[in-house]
């Protein structure tokens, strides 16, 4: 196979534009090949797969060419169609399946799309498993010898994967009765275009919709968790309570208050740690957050003696730290959040539900909620790279980054990396000071420039 790399997971599994390595039917077959040769186990279901999808009109190529691979391995595959990520997470684990595969590029534009694997407790695979894997789609690893054709497996379409979905999601907030409340829903014309609203609906709010008629392309496109001022608008002509965004797998959820104005993810992530060191399930008082939450964050919440740890970007880490430590939440200031206590990932219409749950309970506000922290000042630049090397070879960079600490001290920070599923750098800027922030990202963005181009 001819191919411009040999590293196929990024951060969030494989992810790439369709119809370009790795993002082909090729690479699908081999990766349900794969998939079967290493996840197989000697269990009562070791060859049952379950495989679901977003909306995007590539997941039908990926779909089948996947489940190709699957069975002439001798796997089942159980088809779910569009669902969340976080729904093909719980019914792996829930259907004793040996793997769980999501087709879907989350956030990006309809022409990428991407390829999750998760294992048969709902987790994602570990790096280990993850290049085992690699190994055997590149051809690095010897394949299996083929099967007799009686021994080939099925594919069955899973009838009831929403509803077992739904029960199960409705449960985790106690069918908490969401009477009186007007919510902006917007989908995305993502995966969760059908059973988001259906839940918030079977509670009792009343649900005003947005983004819910996908056609295969206008995935993410002018709406959901990327674009929220959509939802604030809606919630501003509706008289709205608030707005609820998701991403195009629905394992992520950004809010929009009465006003119609964006609430942080870290707002979020404060006002639900505080909520569930309340009820006594805020494991060892701690919350888990990446590097990028602001500085706030971590001053509001030690005030009420919880203590925030950091890791590094990305959900998978934010899960290990919390599995490895006992933790019972944690999240992204994206909109990842993971309620560790329910769900094995992040999970968009879960964390809407307490979110909703704790404003029924405390009887406020998403705004009075959300006021629980003050936000130092911030810039964030995302800038287009088409080289990543290592920025401790960047002399000049890293110059400019030793200044910038000494000159910051203890009332700013700055990040700059790479971002683990785009050719992009993205430069943060925190300070007390608003104008500083401003200022030292153009800094940083000329010297990116002139070393990376």
């Amino acid at each position: 196979m001819s191919q411009p790399t040999t590293k196929l997971f990024g951060t969030d599994g494989i992810r790439g534009r369709v119809n370009e390595f790795p993002i082909t039917a090729e690479v699908a077959l081999r990766m349900g090949k794969a998939v079967a040769n290493v996840l197989r186990s000697s269990g009562p279901n070791r060859n049952r797969v379950l495989v679901g999808k977003d909306t995007r009109i590539s997941g039908y190529m990926l779909e089948t060419a996947l489940t190709s691979g699957l069975v002439s391995m001798g796997m089942d595959v159980l088809l779910v169609g569009p669902l969340p990520t976080p729904a093909v997470a719980h019914l792996t684990k829930s259907m004793g399946a040996a793997a769980g595969i999501m087709i879907t590029a989350s956030h990006n534009p309809y022409e990428d799309n991407g390829l999750k694997v998760f294992g048969p407790d709902g987790y994602k695979l570990s790096d280990e498993l993850e290049r085992l894997i690699e190994r055997h789609i590149l051809g690095e690893e010897p394949d299996a010898p083929p099967l007799p054709p009686g021994q080939i497996g099925k594919a069955h379409r899973i009838d009831d994967a929403r509803g077992r979905y739904i029960e199960f999601a409705k449960q985790t907030a106690d069918n908490i009765a969401l009477h009186g409340l007007k919510i902006v829903v917007d989908c995305g014309n993502g995966a969760g275009y059908f059973i988001a609203p259906l839940i918030f609906k079977e509670l009792g709010a009343e649900v005003i919709t947005t983004g819910i008629h996908p056609d295969g392309i206008n995935i993410n496109s002018g709406c959901g968790a990327l674009h929220p001022e959509h939802a604030g608008e809606l919630v501003r002509q509706h008289n709205a309570d608030l707005g609820i965004s998701f991403d195009g797998d629905a394992d992520r959820v950004i809010f929009t208050d009465a006003t119609g104005q964006v609430v942080s993810g870290d707002r979020i992530l404060a006002l639900c740690a505080l909520g569930l060191k309340e009820q006594g399930k805020l494991k060892k008082d701690t919350l888990v957050a990446t590097i990028m939450s602001n500085l706030g964050l971590r001053e509001a919440l030690k005030q009420h003696g919880i203590q925030v740890e950091a890791t590094a970007v990305g959900d998978r880490n934010v899960i290990e730290c919390i599995r490895q430590n006992g933790y019972s939440f944690g999240g992204e200031n994206s909109g990842h959040l993971i309620f560790a206590d329910h769900a094995t990932t992040g999970d968009g219409i879960l964390s809407a539900l307490q979110v909703l749950r704790m404003m029924r309970e405390r009887n406020a506000t998403l705004a009075q909620l959300s006021s629980v922290m003050h936000e130092y000042p911030s810039e964030l630049a995302n800038m287009p790279v088409a080289s990543k090397p290592p920025l401790d070879t960047l002399p000049g960079l890293q110059d400019l980054m030793t200044a910038a600490t000494k000159a910051f001290g203890e009332n700013g920070r700055h990040l700059i990396r790479y971002s683990g599923t785009d050719n992009k750098i993205r430069v943060l800027v925190e300070h007390r000071e608003a104008g500083e922030c401003s200022a030292w990202v153009g800094k940083f963005a000329a010297a990116i420039r002139e070393e990376i181009g």
